[in-house]
């Protein structure tokens, strides 16, 4: 396989969290690879073989891999398969922002041949392939969809920090808007990926499948937050609760609260279903109001450090916060709608004096070290549970003043703080 899969260039546009991995991967399986990106400032790094963002597999990998990358467009007119891999925000009123993939669509539209089979990989609502990508490129390149050219979709599906699920094992969907298209498509992927490729019978139900499975990610921890909330009053640890629910074999899977929802999927595919079906006369009441609990964590949170500090007969006004943790998960650098800077910003509003540190986000951290952070802090959050977080003491907390610790992931032992004498906030504990 790899010897013909030479035989082809693939161009992979936009090299981000979703791209880069995938130009690799390709790689990899042995097709010849141009990732082409807008951003100069990443394809100089990339081709010095630098990740763009920290992720010590993808590092590994691009030491590795021959990928060519530019800013060049013209280069997709040498590729049999194009796949759109820009990233789709929302904008300040959660309506979905398109504008790149509308740009790409267009730069890909300039450069067309007949043949050739383009994939939108970026999360979009259903309806965007048909309604917004196939009318640009077929204005744009004067071929026709499913005569001149091929267009499919397959909503991306990666995990950033995941050791066991990546992009070359997780399953994908494939949907496309002819039946040679589609089985271009699923060929392709069968011939990069290790999981089960799914054809959709439509490019619309591949487009709704990526936003209902972050949609449903979004209702079940909206479930548990509130729950946090309510257990909080109830005297009743939400933890230890869900964990228990857990032991039953079938018909419940744990979900846990806590202080926001990051991420470039959960916190942003949702508005994409409810805003589409609020245009065709449908209001998406219970996805809006997952988003809304949600979205009040951070809140939340903050209502701990003054409760934490009143405990202690201190005021949150003109006290040294710190905040550990700016990226949205764990041990990576990536802080996309992280609920971090909407904490800082609340706790500034309260007129706290915030530190914020994270050592896999240090270009947005206001202080460039833990021991900076913590020094005369009397309350902490942590608001992302990296493992260096994990093993602070309570002790290093004490020495340096603190007097509350808000455990914003629950990742820390609740006894083992309130044994030395800190007070602890949890999300629902």
């Amino acid at each position: 396989m790899s010897k013909k899969n030479k035989l082809k260039q693939i161009s992979v546009i936009g090299l981000g969290y979703v791209g880069l991995p995938l130009a690799l991967l390709v790689d990899i399986k042995g097709y010849s690879v141009v990732g082409i990106d807008i951003d100069t400032k990443k394809i100089e790094l990339i081709k010095k073989r630098i990740s763009p963002f920290e992720d010590k597999a993808i590092s590994k990998q691009l030491k590795q891999s021959r990928i060519e990358v530019t800013d060049d467009f013209s280069r997709l007119k040498d590729s049999s398969i194009v796949i759109i891999c820009v990233p789709t925000p929302v904008y300040k009123n959660h309506m979905p922002n398109l504008e790149l993939v509308k740009s790409a669509s267009e730069k890909v539209g300039e450069h067309l041949k007949k043949g050739q089979l383009v994939i939108l990989e970026s999360t979009v609502n259903p309806g965007v392939s048909e309604g917004i990508v196939q009318p640009i490129l077929e204005r744009t390149s004067g071929l026709k969809s499913g005569k001149d050219f091929y267009l499919a979709h397959c909503p991306e599906r990666i995990n950033p920090g995941d050791e066991k699920w990546n992009v070359r094992n997780i399953d994908r969907v494939v949907g496309a808007l002819s039946d040679k298209g589609l089985k271009i498509a699923v060929n392709f992927y069968r011939s990069i990926i290790d999981g089960d490729i799914k054809s959709m019978k439509s490019i619309k139900e591949a487009e709704a499948v990526k936003v209902v499975e972050n949609s449903f990610r979004d209702i079940n921890i909206a479930f548990v937050n509130e729950l946090a909330m309510s257990f909080e009053k109830l005297g009743i640890d939400v933890v230890n609760v869900i964990e228990g629910a857990a032991t039953k074999p079938f018909a419940f899977m744990p979900h846990f609260p806590g202080c926001g929802v990051g991420g470039h999927c959960i916190p942003v595919d949702p508005y994409y279903l409810i805003e589409y079906a609020k245009k065709k006369g449908f209001i998406h009441d219970f996805l809006a109001l997952a988003r809304r609990i949600n979205s009040q964590m951070p809140e939340y949170a903050v209502e701990q450090v003054v409760k934490g500090l009143n405990e202690k007969k201190k005021s949150i006004n003109g006290a040294k916060v710190a905040v550990l943790g700016l990226s949205y998960k764990p041990d990576i650098g990536d802080y996309r709608e992280s609920p971090s800077f909407e904490i800082i910003k609340l706790l500034k509003s309260y007129g706290a004096k915030v530190a914020s540190y994270d050592p896999f986000v240090l270009e947005k951290s206001s202080v460039k070290s833990l021991k900076e952070a913590l020094k005369g802090a009397e309350a902490v959050v942590v608001a992302t549970g990296h493992a260096k977080f994990k093993k602070i003491s309570p002790k290093i907390y004490i020495k340096n003043g603190v007097k509350v610790v808000v455990d914003g992931r629950n990742c820390l032992n609740k006894e083992k703080f309130q044994k030395a004498g800190l007070v602890y906030k949890g999300i629902g504990r």
